[in-house]
């Protein structure tokens, strides 16, 4: 440190300081512009009142001045709530407006006086509000669920199932239901619980704003069974004989309802019509019932061989 070459160095730093003192102080004596964000507030809100649009918790203020003011703004000042009162504004229609020149008035209160206010955003402030007037709405998904290969959603459950939405009468009788964020979820092969938010409606509050959502999810099994084929509007003394007199009916279930699925849950029927228009010698058959839970049902055989066999028909005693 005492050497000669050291005292040098230790000069030429000090003169390099000295230089990026005043290149500070020439810099920041010019004029910039700069954005920061100022906090507002709005006090006085009545119990009976619900804010049902989001009320800013800041605002994005915009202005022009020397350097060395604005450094003071972005590390050493602190800005004080703009503060609003309920009370003072007008409120027809359910809106409380704040306009632009007085929001301005207020930021450019805690300015200084060399401080230029450029531009506010937003520039007014628009608040829908309600007194009292509410609506329980179900709950309903938005999105799309998709189950893995052999998976299939059995039951989709909502906690809550349903919301209390605030909003002027209006607004209110514009909804039908609360429905979630956008959601996909695919190859879903166990049960899913999640939490969703709701999707935000203009003029209204949902309260809760969330719902937890459980996705049920079960596995395809095959089964077969045996059903008996039917004939329907054949005329009296007419009756179909068909060959096999039962087909199997083969489908997918889920395991929790493989027990009880029966033959009992299908029908197969072939209408008089049917087969007068029948030019073949098999007649094509077709469920004209089946549970909603089965899927990919098959017939086999799908066609049988057939005949109308004729049946004495007694008279009726008058």
């Amino acid at each position: 440190m005492l050497s000669e070459r050291c005292k040098e160095a230790l000069v030429f730093l000090f003169f390099v300081l000295v230089s990026f003192g005043f290149w500070m102080l020439n810099t920041l004596d010019e004029v910039y512009k700069t954005d920061f964000k100022m906090p507002v507030r709005l006090k006085g809100v009545p119990k009976e009142v619900v804010l049902t649009s989001d009320f800013p918790e800041d605002v994005q203020v915009s202005v022009e001045d020397r350097g060395t003011v604005l450094l003071n703004y972005m590390l050493g000042r602190t800005f004080y709530p703009v503060s609003f009162d309920f009370d003072d504004y007008d409120k027809a229609d359910h809106h409380l407006r704040i306009p632009s020149a007085e929001l301005q008035k207020r930021i450019s209160a805690q300015l200084n006086v060399s401080t230029k206010l450029l531009s506010v955003r937003p520039d007014t402030l628009d608040i829908i509000f309600a007194r009292g007037q509410a609506r329980k709405l179900p709950v309903r998904l938005n999105g799309e669920l998709v189950a893995g290969r052999q998976y299939y959603v059995s039951q989709v459950r909502f906690s809550p199932d349903s919301v209390v939405a605030y909003a002027p009468q209006e607004v209110l009788d514009t909804l039908t239901a609360a429905y979630t964020r956008p959601v996909r979820l695919e190859q879903l092969t166990d049960t899913l619980h999640m939490r969703l938010q709701l999707q935000p409606s203009v003029g209204a509050k949902f309260v809760p704003s969330f719902t937890d959502m459980e996705v049920c999810v079960d596995m395809f099994s095959e089964k077969t069974v045996e059903v008996s084929i039917t004939g329907i509007n054949f005329p009296a003394g007419r009756m179909l004989r068909t060959f096999p007199s039962k087909v199997q009916v083969t489908f997918q279930v889920g395991l929790k309802r493989f027990k009880s699925v029966s033959a009992a849950d299908f029908f197969i029927g072939v209408t008089y019509e049917d087969v007068l228009r029948n030019k073949d010698g098999k007649l094509p058959l077709s469920l004209k019932s089946s549970p909603a839970y089965v899927s990919h049902i098959r017939i086999a055989p799908a066609a049988v061989e057939y005949l109308i066999e004729r049946q004495a028909v007694e008279e009726e005693e008058e």
